[in-house]
Formats: structure tokens, C-alpha cells, sequence
């Protein structure tokens, strides 16, 4: 796997460095010392697992996250334990508290491996118009047309799906969703939703060269630079 290092402290990045070593699942491609860089490298080094300190200088570690399209796995190193329950709300793999113990990390790096391990391929078709899914949110069921359903939004662990006057909780990640789903009929507008594209009632400009999305029912999606970009792609004729 290869690593980003994220922390203000030069001397916290050399010793977790340096605890990386023997370490053969894990190749430590960069360093940055604050959120701005940290959002540059991502975006270039494009690493499949972050190790991120929670406080620094310009925005907190969550901040970052917030700030990003498509997050890389994530691995909070700080020496406050006061946002382990925020960490995991984020799906952070895990939480180690400095000075970190090696047999934390080295459990938490197995945890990434693991996760990062190709599956079986396992082929399934799109959902898309003309098919029906079964939803359920606790004692409350749904036979649902795809082409209805207006939006899908991350929470937390979970996915809120949007379909006529319903807002139904699954207990799904996005990206599981997101994969399934046909790109001819949805679109995904920022790192935590994806929009209908048969549902959007208009476009406006939005700050950032994104855009502001409004869909059926008069629900508001922001849609970001850089998935703006790829939607003017993927909608030229």
C-alpha cells in the first residue's frame, strides 16, 4: 500500500516513518506537514492509505476529509482521544493515540492490508431503469423503482436513499452503492452523494467553478470543481 504521512510535527513524521519500516505492506510515499499540502499530494500521489494527525496548523484532520472528492483510506494518529468516536463516524480505519504503540500500528496497518486486498471478482449488473429494489428501514419496506430514486447520500457507516416522500437509512457504504449503479442514470456529485441524473431540475453556477444542483422536490446538492469537470464530460453530445 502506498502511504501520505499527514502531520504538523516534523519529528511525529520521522518517528512513524521510521516505525513504517519493517513494515513490508506499507511503502511511505510522502509527507505533509498541514491540510493544504496534504490535499495536494493526495490529489497527486493519489495513495491508497493516510495516516492523519487530527490538529493542525490551518484546518483540522476532518476538515481535509471534508475538503476531498474521493477520501483514501485514512488512519488518525494524534495525541488527543477525545475525536475517536468523530474518526470512525468518517469510516477511519482506525485510531492510535501517540505515542503510538507498535503493536497498534502494526494491527492497524494489517487491518488495511486486508481491506485493500482485491476480492473474488464477483460480477453484477447495473441497477438502472426498468429494475426494482427491495429497501428496508427497520419495520418500514419498499419495492422501488431505480429511476425514482432521486438521491443517495453517505452517513456515516450508512446511505440515505431519496425517493418520493421517503428518506430510508441502509446500512450500506456509498462506494458498495456506487458500484452498482448505472452511469447513464446517476452521477456522483461530491464525495458523499450521488444525484439522478433524469432528477435534476436545474444548474447554477456555484463559488469554485462547482455547481449548484437543485433536483426533484427542490432538494440542493453542491456538486464540486472537480466532479463539475467530469459531469460537462460525461453530458457533452
Amino acid at each position: 500500500m502506498r502511504a501520505l504521512i499527514v502531520d504538523d510535527e516534523r519529528l511525529a513524521r520521522n518517528e512513524l516513518r521510521r516505525m513504517l519500516e519493517p513494515l513490508a505492506e506499507v511503502e511511505v510515499v510522502g509527507e505533509a506537514r498541514n491540510a493544504r499540502d496534504a490535499a495536494e499530494q493526495i490529489a497527486r500521489l493519489r495513495p491508497d492509505l493516510v495516516f492523519l494527525d487530527v490538529q493542525m496548523p490551518d484546518a483540522d484532520g476532518f476538515e481535509l476529509l471534508e475538503r476531498l472528492d474521493e477520501a483514501p483510506a485514512v488512519i488518525f494518529t494524534t495525541a488527543f482521544d477525545s475525536y475517536a468516536l468523530r474518526a470512525f463516524e468518517v469510516n477511519a480505519l482506525d485510531y492510535l493515540v501517540k505515542p503510538i504503540a507498535p503493536d497498534r500500528l502494526t494491527a492497524a496497518v494489517a487491518r488495511a492490508a486486508a481491506r485493500a486486498a482485491p476480492a473474488s471478482p464477483q460480477p453484477a449488473a447495473h441497477l438502472g431503469r426498468g429494475q426494482r429494489i427491495f429497501v428496508r428501514d427497520g419495520e418500514r419496506c419498499w419495492f422501488v423503482a431505480v429511476e425514482d430514486i432521486v438521491l443517495i447520500e453517505s452517513e456515516g457507516n450508512y446511505v440515505r436513499l431519496h425517493f418520493a416522500d421517503q428518506r430510508a437509512l441502509l446500512p450500506r457504504s456509498l462506494g458498495a452503492i456506487a458500484c452498482r449503479l448505472d452511469p447513464a442514470l446517476f452521477f456522483r456529485a461530491n464525495r458523499r452523494q450521488i444525484i439522478n441524473l433524469g432528477c435534476i431540475e436545474s444548474l447554477a453556477p456555484w463559488p469554485n467553478d462547482g455547481y449548484l444542483v437543485v433536483l426533484t422536490g427542490g432538494v440542493e446538492v453542491e456538486m464540486s470543481r472537480r466532479q463539475a469537470r467530469l459531469f460537462q464530460v460525461a453530458t457533452r453530445l
